[in-house]
């Protein structure tokens, strides 16, 4: 085998697509992009599996192809293009934004958002660095490098980033009492208040989470991505508002609705 990787086996794929075992023996690999193949979606799975737009894999071509899809502003007309945590998907035809954002199971959920919460996205920093001729720059989750950020924002800080300049109008600092959602783990997708981090020189930082209904949680520092200011969020959270159920409340829910 020499070179990358060009197919994707159905079973090899992401839990959280949720393709079904038997249509098919391949799934959509992703392209190279900004997220990673585990923690993306492809375009196709959203339009296809998700919005139902299209029946068929060779649909969406159809309709990338006419330039009508646009993820954080750009137009992609690549079908397996990676979209991933906090992307807008834009389709101006039909007059939808989605943001796409984790539910507590840790699939990525259909997320519609006005037109005025589609212009801006949250990144949250991986690193800040010193680049060519002493210029700062830092580099976001998503792949982006922005030079000449604000000297007071850190690694693990989340910066608000206008999609239309790709500027950063406003940043949240990494501190305890910030709202923040959980992006890998076993708490997928929740939702809470960063109480405090632990740590650990020479292994993973511990952060300890607390939600709405006062349960507590931990996981690493690298799952946590901060989404707001003391306990008011900068995006619009999905249904659930990112509290996790136990089975017994998940029961009792699903009977009311049949009710």
């Amino acid at each position: 085998m020499r070179g990358p990787k060009k197919h994707l086996k159905r079973l090899a794929a992401p839990k959280h697509w949720m393709l079904d075992k038997l249509s098919g023996t391949f799934a959509p690999r992703p392209s190279q992009g900004p997220h990673k193949l585990r923690e993306c979606l492809p375009l196709v799975i959203f339009l296809r599996n998700r919005l139902k737009y299209a029946l068929t894999y060779d649909e969406v071509k159809r309709i990338t192809m006419q330039r009508l899809i646009k993820v954080d502003g750009k137009v992609r007309t690549d079908v397996t293009f990676p979209t991933g945590f906090m992307d807008v998907i834009s389709i101006e035809k039909t007059n939808e934004n989605f943001r796409l954002i984790y539910d507590t199971k840790g699939r990525f959920i259909v997320h519609r958002i006005t037109n005025e919460e589609a212009k801006y996205k949250l990144c949250k920093v991986r690193k800040v660095w010193t680049g060519a001729k002493g210029v700062p720059h830092l580099s976001t989750h998503d792949a982006r490098t922005i030079r000449y950020p604000d000297p007071l924002v850190d690694s693990y800080d989340t910066v608000k980033l206008d999609i239309a300049t790709g500027k950063i109008t406003e940043y949240i600092k990494f501190e305890s009492g910030n709202l923040c959602m959980i992006t890998g783990g076993r708490n997928l997708g929740r939702v809470g208040i960063l109480t405090h981090r632990e740590r650990h020189p020479g292994s993973f930082d511990i952060c300890h989470i607390k939600d709405s209904r006062n349960h507590t949680f931990s996981t690493r520092l690298a799952n946590v991505f901060i989404i707001g200011k003391g306990t008011k969020p900068y995006i619009s959270l999905p249904k659930g508002k990112g509290i996790r159920l136990n089975i017994m409340e998940e029961r009792e829910k699903r009977l009311a609705q049949k009710q």
